[in-house]
């Protein structure tokens, strides 16, 4: 559950509603978003950034993937391998989820957001996107949401492939350090998430902002 003072009600409100939008076009993508939300806050405490911060990363998360609601259904919900058209459709969601949330950047946090969210499938090495950033190019709350939306998306299971174990996903996460991901956060990930309990999905009727 988030809360933040320096927001006003009407966009946390406005936060509510895109997410509650997303549950109905996708259920998958807005779970997928929760959890990540909240692993990327736990994650930017255990590096010991500061609160403010870790607000940033949480609703970076949160917004991370909400621009999928533009994708077309016969893309984002097809079971099978995507065509390289249909992927590089899938592949301007990062961008779609800054515009959908464009409205709010009037206020100064939310402007904050736009890094974690629109480069959160850079690569470490440079081969990511949308800009090919590589290194401590690519912003910090983004190689923050790459690491926890990469390891949830591994896990969890979807109509078309069983989720990995988490025992794999770190072992990619190793395998992956300082190609796809940052090496220093991945460090920091595997110490702390022997420590945290499973992130559970939200209740059907939870409110995933607090207002």
């Amino acid at each position: 559950m988030i809360s933040n003072n320096d927001i006003p009600d009407w966009a946390l409100m406005a936060v509510h509603s895109i997410l509650q939008t997303l549950r109905l076009k996708d259920p998958f993508t807005f779970y997928h978003c929760c959890r990540v939300g909240r692993a990327s806050r736990r994650l930017a405490k255990a590096m010991g950034l500061s609160e403010n911060e870790q607000n940033i990363l949480e609703f970076s998360g949160l917004l991370h993937d909400v621009g999928k609601m533009g994708i077309p259904d016969s893309i984002l919900l097809k079971p099978g391998r995507l065509t390289d058209e249909e992927m590089t459709q899938m592949k301007s969601h990062a961008e779609m989820s800054c515009e959908v949330i464009e409205p709010l950047m009037k206020i100064a946090f939310f402007r904050f957001l736009q890094p974690g969210i629109r480069y959160h499938h850079e690569q470490f090495d440079g081969s990511g996107y949308p800009n090919k950033l590589a290194g401590e190019k690519i912003p910090l709350p983004a190689r923050v949401v790459s690491i926890v939306d990469t390891v949830d998306a591994m896990t969890n299971t979807r109509p078309y492939r069983k989720g990995l174990s988490m025992d794999i996903a770190k072992k990619e996460l190793k395998e992956f350090s300082g190609r796809q991901f940052d090496g220093n956060i991945v460090k920091v990930y595997l110490e702390a998430i022997k420590y945290w309990k499973q992130i559970e999905e939200p209740e059907q009727d939870e409110q995933i902002v607090s207002l």
